[in-house]
């Protein structure tokens, strides 16, 4: 049978992902927009299999009338508290009205359920939602999968190309999960038709640490590159909070000192994923971290 996937967010750059892998399977997709806002018509306008829904997350009415005879709702929404909770909240209030069967949260990222309070701001925003998740009568899957491969090439300030430096904090052997946007997309499509998945799926492109990091970016440009210390954890949290408090923007999803936090999260170890099963949907071939770096390379020219 065709099953009918809801996907919030498919206008950003997971949830376009997202909704091709769908596409390739014997889906139905339906994208919900904001009213006014044309920029899912002209991603998906024409789509024979692709379904429009202009809706405001505040009208509980329409939103549920959006959601009735989903199977499955995908969150791809990106944001702070009023996107990650207030949004989200709305959406799986309006699921449950609708008798939608599942819901996979916008979670797609590292193991934010055992970190420190205080830590990470965008990690805890996850985990009090997932208390409303836990306490809701429909099957709820997580996807984890660590950090976004694609981040290692600009966005993650980590590898510093020009100095042929590879930072980390504290330790250049902690185990680091990285996945790309492309992996994580085929992984919530196949969960998202996936009856069976359970309350968390957890996978990981790659597994990697700064030491092999910079030995992979030494390979790729047979010029040296090195780890680099830039302090402990510990040091990192510290300067995020400061960060934090003298930042103009508190409701910004991603400001500098809340890049520090992910970092804090992943050097400490506390956001390793612990329960990684690569395999559950059948051999695949992963894209790994030197994948991902090699073509960076390969596009943007010399380190140097």
């Amino acid at each position: 049978m065709t099953s009918t996937v809801l996907v919030a967010g498919a206008t950003g750059d997971l949830g376009q992902r997202l909704v091709r892998e769908l596409l390739r399977r014997d889906t139905l997709v339906r994208v919900l927009t904001r009213p006014g806002s044309g920029k899912a018509h002209g991603i998906y306008g024409g789509q024979e299999r692709v379904g429009i829904h202009e809706v405001d997350y505040t009208d509980r009415a329409a939103l549920v009338s959006s959601l009735s005879g989903v199977d499955t709702v995908v969150s791809a929404v990106s944001g702070a508290r009023p996107v990650i909770v207030d949004v989200q909240r709305a959406l799986l209030a309006a699921a449950v009205e609708a008798g939608v069967p599942r819901f996979i949260p916008s979670d797609y990222s590292a193991d934010y359920r055992r970190i420190t309070p205080g830590s990470n701001r965008n990690f805890e925003l996850r985990r009090e939602f997932a208390a409303e998740l836990d306490a809701a009568p429909l099957r709820v899957t997580s996807v984890l999968n660590g950090a976004f491969a694609d981040m290692l090439t600009g966005q993650a300030p980590m590898i510093l190309f020009s100095r042929h430096r590879v930072l980390y904090w504290s330790s250049p052997d902690q185990i680091l999960d990285f996945t790309t946007k492309d992996d994580v997309a085929r992984v919530v499509a196949l969960v998202a038709l996936d009856a069976d998945a359970p309350r968390v799926v957890e996978v990981a492109g790659d597994r990697v640490t700064a030491r092999s990091i910079a030995q992979t970016m030494t390979e790729l440009t047979g010029e040296s590159f090195s780890p680099q210390w830039a302090g402990t954890t510990g040091t990192l949290l510290a300067m995020s909070k400061v960060g934090r408090r003298l930042s103009k923007d508190k409701g910004e999803a991603f400001p500098a000192w809340q890049g520090m936090q992910y970092f804090v999260s992943m050097f400490s170890g506390e956001a390793e994923l612990r329960h990684v099963d690569n395999d559950r949907y059948g051999p695949h071939e992963w894209t790994s971290v030197r994948d991902v770096l090699e073509a960076h390379l390969l596009e943007s020219g010399p380190t140097r």
